[in-house]
């Protein structure tokens, strides 16, 4: 399971649904979790891709979320590809020019839901996820806070103007 999706499960003893891929290889049954079918559905364009796997395609859903790939791809953003741990300069390039084409109707999909996930987990609409508040939202998961533990913490501190930086050192403090 990508990261991603292991923040966004329940607590302890709580139901779950995962969304799962099965991969039958000669030497291997492999069964790869997701928390939606968002994700789900992009880690299955992502395997399609020459030269990501099942491996560099869930470093990516668990460096970010679906929407934030499909944000980079519909923005042309190299840099923050890049910053994905096994994702280089070249391959970046390549998810960007292939995936273009695959993602540009992706929130047209009303199957694909591609924005609802993290708008369902952080109460947070898709646009306002690309500010500070979002930034803010996904360090505090990254840092193993539940989705809607960092969403609680950032509403409660949020002042109009302030950057990421201040958003999660003033949550981390509130939630001492």
């Amino acid at each position: 399971m990508p990261m991603t999706s292991i923040y966004a499960l329940p607590e302890l003893n709580q139901e779950s649904t995962i969304y799962t891929h099965f991969v039958v290889r000669e030497d291997a049954q492999l069964l790869y979790g997701f928390a939606n079918k968002t994700e789900r559905k992009l880690f299955r364009l992502l395997i399609k891709i020459n030269g990501v796997g099942p491996k560099l395609a869930l470093a990516i859903l668990s460096g970010m979320s679906a929407e934030q790939f499909v944000s980079c791809v519909a923005h042309d953003d190299l840099s923050t590809i890049v910053k994905i741990p096994g994702v280089g300069k070249k391959t970046a390039e390549r998810l960007l020019i292939e995936m273009r084409d695959k993602l540009k109707d992706w929130h047209a999909d009303p199957d694909a839901a591609s924005f609802e996930l993290t708008a369902i987990n952080t109460g947070i609409s898709a646009p306002e996820l690309n500010d500070a508040k979002g930034d803010a939202i996904n360090a505090l998961v990254s840092l193993g806070y539940t989705s809607t533990q960092a969403t609680k913490a950032i509403k409660s501190i949020y002042q109009d103007g302030m950057d990421s930086e201040a958003l999660i050192r003033d949550a981390l403090k509130s939630m001492l």
